[in-house]
């Protein structure tokens, strides 16, 4: 189910904004095309919207609808045939150890402390390094469907907090943000495959990663998962299809 007239939900309706900054190619403009009510947007008729390319930012469910740019590709991992990379699986091997207790939403001054350092030092610049309490919990608390919130401690100590959607068909992954100040750590690679093996034990074919942007460094590392699948003209077909992709690791 990849087009809107196949959704459950055929009271939704969808508007497109006004031109905006692109966060991911510099002088470009984006537009979003949002669904809404938010409220009518449950686990069931979310998944349909995900297959169709759409993703939720809080309670904001959208997807790219620039005028003449087609760059953003949502994207997702077919996890029961994932090759891992050399450096993938020592990613893996480093921080087996971590331990990921998952929770139903909430604040912790704590989670806000550790997004406030992984903003500084790897979005300096972005304006998210300055977010306050409130824009924090706009952006990453409120949800209408299946979501988590996971913790992953080292001997006791936060290193990483993941946002996820469970959904029918896979498990969204929404927002992660992690300590920047471990040297060689490698926690993003290592919550793209623990979210993987969530998917293996949920029984879900798929995870879905957002969009890809083939000349932007800061999505460049979803093609380092494969096999990957990118929706196409409405259709899930495998990256490789696409001619010229970089293969890349995770920053």
């Amino acid at each position: 189910m990849s087009k809107l007239n196949d959704l459950p939900a055929s009271t939704l309706q969808f508007y497109t904004t006004a031109s905006y900054p692109c966060s991911y190619l510099p002088e470009q403009l984006a537009r979003s095309q949002v669904a809404t009510p938010s409220h009518l947007i449950d686990t069931i008729v979310y998944g349909g919207l995900v297959q169709a390319g759409f993703r939720r930012s809080g309670a904001f469910t959208y997807r790219p609808f620039c005028d003449n740019c087609r760059a953003c590709l949502p994207v997702r991992v077919v996890v029961d045939s994932l090759a891992l990379r050399r450096s993938q699986r020592r990613s893996w091997d480093r921080h087996r150890h971590l331990v990921a207790t998952q929770h139903d939403l909430y604040y912790h001054p704590d989670h806000y402390a550790l997004y406030l350092r992984y903003q500084a030092q790897r979005h300096s610049g972005g304006g998210m390094d300055r977010d306050s309490r409130e824009q924090y919990r706009h952006f990453l608390l409120p949800s209408n469907v299946d979501s988590k919130l996971v913790e992953f401690r080292e001997n006791g100590v936060l290193r990483m907090v993941s946002i996820i959607d469970e959904l029918p068909d896979g498990i969204s992954s929404v927002y992660t943000f992690f300590d920047p100040d471990v040297p060689g750590a490698s926690f993003g690679t290592y919550n793209i495959l623990w979210q993987a093996r969530q998917c293996r034990e949920l029984k879900l074919p798929y995870l879905y990663l957002g969009y890809w942007i083939k000349d932007s460094r800061k999505m460049a590392y979803k093609a380092a998962f494969r096999p990957l699948q990118a929706l196409i003209n409405g259709q899930w077909e495998p990256l490789e299809n696409i001619s010229d992709y970089p293969a890349c690791t995770f920053p």
